[in-house]
């Protein structure tokens, strides 16, 4: 079993920035590829980011690119997602997960583990 506990959600304005952390316990947090993923009201859950286990390879959805930056720190157990010119779109809840393998996934079902989640509200 892993525990995910997300922190660093909040309300900013459009153009601000925000850093969601990750914080992993239970099992070894280097052995599993992680995800983040938004969810706005009536909408489903969606990809955001995502880093294979070691850190080594990341990727990102377009509309995020240049703006939002995945990253781990095995050394402590924690994930992260830099949020820069934030916009109002960005609006949702995000949410970390783990998945159990080498690489990432980009759809909801392929991740074990889920975070409870963090609002984050950019407001124009």
């Amino acid at each position: 079993q892993v525990q995910l506990v997300e922190s660093g959600g909040g309300l900013v304005q459009a153009g601000g920035s925000l850093r969601l952390s990750c914080a992993a316990s239970g099992r070894t947090f280097s052995n599993y590829a992680m995800g983040w993923f938004c969810q706005a009201p009536g909408k489903e859950r969606e990809f955001v980011a995502a880093i294979s286990r070691g850190g080594g390879s990341t990727d990102h959805r377009g509309s995020v690119q240049g703006r939002f930056t995945i990253s781990r720190d095995n050394a402590k157990n924690t994930l992260y997602l830099q949020m820069n010119n934030l916009k109002p779109e960005d609006t949702a809840v995000y949410y970390c997960a783990a998945r159990y393998s080498t690489n990432y996934a980009y759809t909801v079902g392929a991740y074990d583990y889920w975070g409870q989640g963090t609002q984050v509200t950019v407001s124009s």
